[in-house]
């Protein structure tokens, strides 16, 4: 289960909580604009644009997780089990896997308007990537600094929507999660005006506590309730516009759907955890994140790095908890 989210001040993010029962030795990974993409049915890229994100490299192949480019194109994959349906080669699209899509994407388009056009003729292939790694059952939120839209690949073909929230979880499917927005109309930011008896006011009540405005807003694990409680963080969030307040905001708004380990029992002795949480200045180039162990915010500036090289650029991600002691 994940959850990601679009958020605007001064700058624009994107960024994401990838929640797991375990480790895929995720590091954060610098694709330069001359290393090549051998993709399965469409050749060779060569030369495209700079990508960075939190990957597993598997035969010096960046698998990511999510990522934005240097123009500051993000995506971001999450877990959409039993609804991700994925095709045998189709003839006339291009067929395109579903660990292909990101770099696919990214290293070609500069918005999300780009990136659409592209995915009107794609066709999601159903090839694994080795047969040590087999697919996972996916869905994509893609932003820009305009605007989002969730891809998803389910049996009818892949079905395109405009996410005028930037938020995504995983199951149900995009367009439930939004209807399902309706049911909370009422939450409110602001304390509840009384309205339990119509214009009968013989009945009084007592705000015995702050935030009862948002009383029944979801607090459960699982993704349908995750997608309305971010969404309502998300829209009601207030923070400054310096680097340092958005992106503390940012990690608050996914801090609020995070997973901590005893919360979700998978059996035996598997929790479901936020093994980390990301961030991504879109006009920057630069990838925060945090982990599970270490909530301390780590960070990798893509312009930093020379990104006309031709080598991937890796950074283990720091998980080793940092105290600072006073005394």
């Amino acid at each position: 289960m994940c959850t990601a989210i679009t958020y605007t001040t001064n700058d624009h993010y994107f960024g994401r909580n990838l929640d797991l029962e375990y480790s895929l030795n995720e590091t954060v990974a610098i694709t330069p604009r001359n290393y090549v993409f051998n993709f399965r049915k469409l050749g060779t890229l060569t030369n495209h644009f700079a990508i960075i994100g939190m990957a597993m490299v598997a035969d010096d192949y960046p698998l990511y997780f999510d990522a934005m480019n240097e123009k500051g194109l993000s995506i971001a994959g999450l877990n959409f089990p039993e609804n991700a349906s994925y095709k045998p080669y189709c003839e006339g699209k291009d067929n395109v896997t579903p660990f292909e899509l990101i770099p696919y994407l990214l290293g070609q388009c500069a918005t999300v308007g780009e990136a659409e056009k592209l995915l009107a003729k794609i066709s999601i292939l159903n090839e694994n990537f080795s047969d040590k790694l087999a697919l996972s059952p996916l869905h994509w939120i893609i932003a820009d600094k305009e605007r989002s839209i969730t891809v998803e690949p389910v049996k009818d073909g892949v079905k395109i929507y405009d996410n005028p929230v930037g938020v995504l979880a995983n199951n149900p499917t995009f367009d439930y999660q939004m209807f399902n927005l309706n049911n909370y109309l009422r939450l409110s930011q602001d304390d509840p005006v009384n309205t339990f008896a119509g214009k009968n006011d013989r009945f009084k009540f007592d705000l015995y506590s702050r935030g009862m405005g948002a009383m029944g807003l979801p607090g459960d694990a699982s993704s349908l309730s995750r997608f309305v409680k971010a969404t309502f963080i998300k829209l009601n969030s207030v923070s400054g516009d310096s680097e340092a307040e958005s992106i503390s905001q940012f990690f608050h708004i996914l801090g609020s759907v995070a997973m901590a380990r005893g919360e979700v029992h998978l059996g035996k002795e598997l929790y479901e955890i936020t093994n980390y949480s990301s961030c991504c200045n879109m006009d920057k180039g630069i990838y925060y994140y945090t982990t599970y162990e270490n909530s301390q915010i780590c960070a990798v500036d893509m312009h930093k790095e020379n990104l006309d090289g031709s080598k991937l650029i890796t950074y283990p991600m720091d998980k080793e908890l940092k105290v600072d002691f006073k005394n």
